[in-house]
């Protein structure tokens, strides 16, 4: 039973990055290198995968020695820590992949400063153990990737007519430029967060009609103990 109720526990900690915390679109940090590397869903996969190095080596580094590092001074080993791990990868994509690390020029060294991983470190690794930290890194990272993923697919798509770099929509497809533009970057952005919210708003009320169960923050009599609409059920 306990192991039951832990992997639960951890399943909900990896989940919570890719749905219900999702940094992009429920959280909503993260976002100028987001919107700007999202021309092509090639470069959407080698950011999130590239952060989902980092924010992964940086929580374990960093919830391994939680207990030896002062609290004063635990900021700039923070970003120490960030920054030896954003240098590593971006000597990999340098040195493997030239043309993906040319396309996303300056965002992947300002990994190091970016709000998802700080706000992670700071907030889950300082204080979790290591059994927590690795689901959560990997449930943040694998959410910002197919955000990122997602959007850049779109915009590939309606702005230039391929995907990867493979032609999807025929020949006499006119391109929109909009959409490789940065309006068109907030654009599909919004309706992402917009759909996000729908399925969640879709997800949810029908559970709480369905069994009978009582949302979170009601009282646990339900609507008769309500006094928003009179205690009238």
């Amino acid at each position: 039973m306990k192991n039951s109720s832990t992997a639960q526990r951890l399943m909900r900690v990896f989940t919570n990055g890719i749905i219900r915390e999702n940094p992009l679109l429920m959280l909503m940090i993260g976002l100028c290198s987001a919107l700007a590397v999202t021309t092509a869903a090639v470069n959407g996969i080698g950011m999130g995968l590239s952060m989902t190095f980092v924010i992964l080596m940086s929580e374990i580094v960093i919830s391994a020695f939680r207990k030896l590092i002062p609290g004063s001074i635990r900021i700039p080993i923070f970003i120490i820590i960030i920054a030896a791990f954003t240098t590593v990868i971006d000597y990999v994509l340098k040195a493997w992949f030239p043309d993906l690390s040319k396309a996303m020029g300056v965002f992947i060294p300002l990994i190091v400063v970016n709000c998802i991983i700080m706000g992670r470190v700071e907030g889950f690794a300082s204080k979790q153990p290591l059994s927590d930290v690795i689901p959560d890194a990997l449930g943040m990272g694998l959410g910002y990737t197919w955000v990122l993923t997602g959007i850049a697919a779109v915009r590939e798509l309606l702005g230039s007519g391929t995907i990867l770099g493979f032609q999807i929509l025929p020949s006499s497809y006119q391109p929109i430029i909009f959409f490789v533009l940065p309006p068109g970057g907030f654009l599909v952005f919004s309706l992402f967060i917009a759909l996000n919210l729908f399925i969640k708003s879709r997800l949810r009320d029908p559970a709480s009609v369905s069994d009978g169960s009582v949302p979170d923050g009601c009282p646990v009599d339900g609507c008769a103990g309500c006094g928003a609409n009179g205690g009238q059920s």
